[in-house]
């Protein structure tokens, strides 16, 4: 698809990039984010027939059988496909994080997110922008680009002053390029692309997952059986389903 000059498709193209590089300069500007203190330290640490942490461990088992679900519903779909795999290594990645959080583990558990993260965006931006977005070598630089910004990070901790700028631009991108494109109501590039009320509930479930991780000493506190780090396991893992099942029911439209 060739779009002119004046189109709106190429207006929204602008916008999506200007967004991109405000998050970009606004990341640059501020300087330099370190990890928090007390960032491996988690409200529930109850274990469970052996198992440490167990009810934040063993949440982490929803992506892996989502992502093996989703690896089959996306076989015509290699952003797709690389995101149902991401999910696949988050559940393994998270659960050894969890199993002994530190930052050696939490390598493990970033990865894969940041992945899933870029894979994500190529697939909706591939639906809504520009089909290019998913062919292989455009998908494998995004994976790329989310592996060096875990890798900048992890290089910096071992130099004493790990900045993680990068990986919360590759984190949070998609969820300021979705909400736009969508406001902006770019149409969809072909009939079996994600619905736009499916992103946003998908949305709406990433941003009550981190509240959820915001608010985990005070959930435990409130709920006692369970915690809010686990609830944004599963909330996240839901996300993950909705956008898999629309993908599943796309696939059956071509």
């Amino acid at each position: 698809m060739i779009a002119s000059s004046s189109s709106p498709l190429l207006r929204g193209s602008w916008v999506l990039a200007l967004v991109a590089t405000a998050l970009a300069l606004a990341l640059l500007a501020h300087g330099a984010i370190p990890q928090w203190a007390g960032y491996h330290v988690f409200a529930d640490t109850r274990g469970w027939l052996g198992l440490p942490n167990a009810e934040n461990l063993l949440s982490n088992l929803p992506f892996a059988l989502i992502g093996l679900w989703g690896w089959r519903a996306a076989s015509r779909s290699i952003a797709w496909r690389a995101f149902s795999a991401a999910l696949i290594g988050t559940a393994f990645g998270s659960a050894l994080y969890h199993w002994a959080p530190g930052n050696a583990a939490l390598v493990a558990d970033r990865l894969p997110i940041a992945w899933a993260c870029a894979a994500l965006l190529c697939g909706f931006l591939g639906e809504r922008v520009d089909a290019r977005w998913t062919s292989a070598p455009v998908l494998s630089a995004a994976l790329v680009t989310a592996s060096c910004s875990v890798a900048l990070w992890w290089l910096g901790e071992q130099q004493g002053h790990g900045d993680l700028r990068a990986y919360l631009f590759v984190q949070f991108l998609p969820m300021l390029l979705v909400p736009a494109a969508l406001l902006m109501k770019l149409p969809a590039l072909r009939p079996d692309a994600i619905g736009a009320n499916t992103w946003w509930t998908v949305l709406g479930l990433y941003a009550a997952a981190k509240l959820m991780e915001v608010a985990d000493q005070t959930v435990f506190d409130a709920l006692a059986f369970t915690s809010g780090h686990t609830l944004k396991h599963l909330l996240a893992a839901v996300a993950a389903l909705c956008l898999l099942r629309a993908v599943g029911r796309g696939a059956q439209l071509r």
